[in-house]
């Protein structure tokens, strides 16, 4: 695990301020990762914070949800029911591009000569600002002002403002604003290197991916139509211009199938400003003529035209007013902290805003990273944030589940299985994980979304939805379930209900028997699915009947998945007193991880699968994710017992682990570990700690940072819809404040050292418990309740083996080993 115990950033770069994250000085050193913390993005549109005159740069990106290019999955060795088609986000043509010419100089960042510099991106505004001023190579200077947005409100649209001013000298400036066709090569910037193997990075293609299908210009306006060759997808992306300057100046304008250009050639004199307005349009579909397209970007263009930009830019600050109202988590007394908190939030606006009913990438829109793909990262890490803070959103994402029911019943039929089974990676809703032990084999993800499906319900009261859409998710979840398992007869003439065959979170251990997460949280989808199943046959048969005629279920199958539930085989170890991770797990040798070199981190990376599968060792939380999402099924001796056991052993690989854990520590009493974890999570990106946030922003782990939040330190549950708290507020915080949406009423919550106060602020009443003592919250009347300190407080773990020398239930002796290539020298002996 990657420890952060400080605050890890560099504070003369990036200074500390509670509404915008600051850049005071540019280097090209970490220019991946910069690029991808000053994204902006909207959840449809994203743009990477590369600098408008186009380098120096790491990686160009500008990404389009969803839209996407198919290819053929090609394995050495073919099997039945492999995936087929591999799906890859497409780089769409980059609209940011503004170069800049002084004297025919270009100014580019990291080598030009600059007297000032910052780059902001504004928390409040939405927007992405830098102040420069640049020293020209002939000893002139001039005064940069920029901001650059992707709306909320308009999904479509980004908007680019840069403000110019000669400062003591008079000189000809060129701004040459393009759009360019960088993923089919177009591209002035080339990497200096090759970058060693990473799974977790997209792929490139070998063939032209966007075929060109138009392209024209008209006045300051200019526009690329394009076709994706497997995909068939479309695209257009068209760009209006409006030069403001008393300078004198001409237009010059040249649009070919991969470049679209407007040259401004200016007179500029000293002290006369010149301020060029770019409104970008960018609109996609699955099979849309580009020629429909077209008519589309000119309306949302047309409406810029008419507003104006600062309607736009005043509609994105009121958009963010509402989302900072029910969203944010205010820290006090920690502004480094608070900072971070912010900008992780922020990301979840950007991600999934105004995804509207498509996916969640595991990126969002700032990046290629996984290639765009939407996994069980967002119904697990993100739903939970945006149920409470803009159910809408979150409502939205689980409607793109429904969509993808017809493929997911028939991938449980090529899997041979009853029901359906949702692709483990996706864009288009058929599988693209090539890899089946780590991809196809996570039957979890099922459980995953049903149990979001509940959540969602519970927490938002929104039964309509449940009963409409979700019934059916839940109904054939379960019926994979039911049909995935299979009865046993145990020794003691029980039978019990075995599920195997199973991949599960961790992706250290794969194609086990009885996953102890996949049995619970199937436990829990069986149980779900019948009490649904008997709720609306009650509390609307109308649509009881609508569920039963469309898919036939029956009482038999109903009580079925209860017996299933009933019988389902939860492992434990009476020896270690633990919950094993699977049916072997425990019989494996330990990895030694507390020897292992630190630059074989991630192990993934040095080591091949089969190698990492024969230890007990973790990639991420397996047992203590069900810990969390199932608490109430477990007591709190056996979570902390499971905790002792497996955070020694979990190598934080994974970003999607230190914010789960962080959860589990705070609520069996590891308080100092809680924050240890918490932090590593809160600079995953902001720190770069796992070495890949150049390929975008782990959505799952700023997610995570929410849940670790309300979850871990607020103390919060919410199981069946009961509401509850048992806080843990870090020693050196002196309060949190947080808003939660409860059924319809917004309840702000504020945790202080000695009382937790709960405020109605809209809505009606909330009932909900503290520590075992429940409460009614009436609207305007805030209830204070009196707390008993924060809860144990445990000396943190050490070491990395806690059972080595110990016996297992059979005798034999528990070792730890890092598994080493032998010696060879020059001769062939070892």
């Amino acid at each position: 695990m990657r420890w952060i115990a400080t605050d890890p950033l560099n504070r003369s770069r990036f200074p500390v301020e509670p509404w915008r994250f600051v850049e005071l000085e540019p280097s090209l050193e970490d220019l991946g990762v910069t690029e991808t913390l000053f994204s902006v993005g909207n959840g449809y549109l994203g743009m990477r914070g590369n600098p408008e005159e186009g380098r120096k740069s790491y990686a160009h990106g500008t990404f389009i949800n969803g839209f996407h290019e198919t290819w053929p999955i090609k394995h050495a060795e073919e099997a039945f029911g492999f995936a087929r088609t591999g799906q890859t986000i497409v780089n769409v043509p980059d609209a940011k591009l503004i170069k800049i010419y002084v004297d025919d100089e270009p100014l580019t960042l990291g080598i030009s000569d600059l007297d000032s510099y910052e780059r902001a991106l504004d928390l409040k505004e939405g927007c992405l600002t830098r102040s420069i001023v640049w020293r020209t190579p002939s000893g002139k200077r001039l005064q940069l002002r920029s901001r650059r947005m992707v709306s909320f409100t308009d999904r479509h649209l980004a908007l680019f403002e840069i403000e110019l001013t000669m400062i003591g000298g008079d000189a000809p400036v060129v701004l040459s604003s393009q759009i360019v066709n960088r993923q089919d090569g177009f591209d002035d910037h080339r990497r200096s290197q090759e970058e060693g193997f990473d799974p977790r990075r997209a792929g490139r293609f070998n063939g032209r991916v966007l075929q060109p299908r138009g392209q024209w210009e008209e006045d300051t306006r200019m526009a690329l139509g394009y076709e994706t060759t497997g995909s068939g997808m479309t695209l257009c992306v068209a760009a209006d211009h409006h030069l403001d300057t008393s300078n004198p100046f001409e237009v010059v304008t040249r649009v070919e199938e991969d470049q679209a250009k407007l040259v401004y050639r200016i007179d500029a004199r000293a002290g006369v400003p010149m301020v060029i307005r770019k409104a970008v349009a960018y609109h996609t579909s699955r099979g849309v003529p580009v020629i429909e397209l077209y008519d589309r970007c000119r309306r949302t263009l047309d409406r810029v035209r008419d507003k104006g930009f600062d309607h736009f830019f005043d509609a994105q600050r009121a958009w963010l007013d509402v989302f900072w109202k029910d969203s944010d988590v205010e820290i006090g007394g920690q502004p480094a902290i608070q900072q971070a908190v912010r900008w992780c939030l922020f990301q979840l606006a950007q991600a999934a805003a105004r995804s509207d009913q498509l996916g969640v990438p595991a990126k969002g829109v700032t990046g290629s990273g996984y290639e765009g793909h939407y996994f069980w990262d967002t119904e697990i890490y993100l739903v939970p944030f945006l149920m409470y803070t803009a159910p809408r959103v979150a409502r939205n994402t689980l409607r793109y589940r429904v969509g993808l029911l017809p493929q997911a019943r028939e991938r449980a039929r090529v899997l041979s299985q009853d029901g359906a089974l949702f692709p483990w990676r996706t864009i288009n809703g058929e599988e693209a994980s090539a890899y089946y032990a780590a991809g196809t084999a996570q039957y979890h993800i099922d459980a995953d979304i049903a149990h979001a499906f509940a959540k969602y319900s519970d927490v938002t009261g929104d039964i309509q939805f449940m009963y409409r859409d979700g019934a059916a998710v839940m109904v054939e979840t379960a019926r994979l379930w039911a049909d995935l398992g299979f009865w046993r007869t145990e020794a003691d003439g029980r039978e019990r209900f075995h599920v195997h065959g199973v991949t599960g979170p961790d992706e250290y251990t794969a194609v086990v028997n009885n996953n102890m997460f996949t049995n619970v949280m199937a436990r829990a989808n069986l149980r779900r699915a019948a009490a649904l199943m008997r709720e609306m046959e009650v509390e609307d048969p109308w649509a009881f009947e609508r569920v039963i005629g469309t898919l036939g279920v029956t009482p038999q199958e109903v009580a079925e998945w209860d017996r299933c539930a009933d019988g389902m085989v939860i492992p434990f170890d009476e020896t270690f007193g633990i919950h094993p991770q699977d049916e072997k797990f425990l019989t494996s040798e330990l990895w030694d991880l507390e020897n292992t070199p630190a630059d074989k981190f991630p192990l993934l990376l040095h080591f091949h699968p089969l190698v990492i599968y024969r230890f007990q060792v973790l990639k991420q939380a397996d047992v203590v994710l069900a810990l969390f999402l199932q608490g109430d099924q477990f007591t709190r001796e056996e979570k902390r017992a499971d905790f002792e056991y497996y955070d020694p052993i979990t190598t934080g690989d994974s970003t999607l682990s230190g914010v789960v854990q962080s959860v589990i520590a705070a609520e069996v009493g590891y308080q100092d570990m809680a924050m240890q974890y918490f932090l590593t999570g809160l600079y995953v990106d902001l720190a770069d700690i796992h070495a890949n946030a150049r390929d975008g922003v782990h959505i799952a782990s700023t997610g995570g940072v929410w849940n670790a939040l309300i979850f871990g330190f607020a103390g919060m549950r919410d199981y069946q819809g009961h509401i509850s708290f048992d806080p843990r507020l870090p020693e050196d915080w002196d309060d949190m404040r947080f808003p939660i949406q409860v059924r319809g009423s917004l309840v702000r919550v504020l945790l202080q050292p000695d009382a937790i106060t709960f405020d109605v602020e809209s809505g009606d009443a909330v009932e909900l418990e503290v520590r075992g003592s429940l409460i009614r919250v009436e609207p305007g009347e805030p209830v204070r309740v009196a707390l008993d300190g924060q809860g144990e407080r445990l000396p943190s773990l050490t070491g990395r083996n806690p059972v080595t020398g110990g016996r297992r239930a059979d005798g034999s002796v528990v070792t730890a080993i890092v598994p080493e290539a032998p010696v060879t020298d020059l001769v062939g002996g070892e």
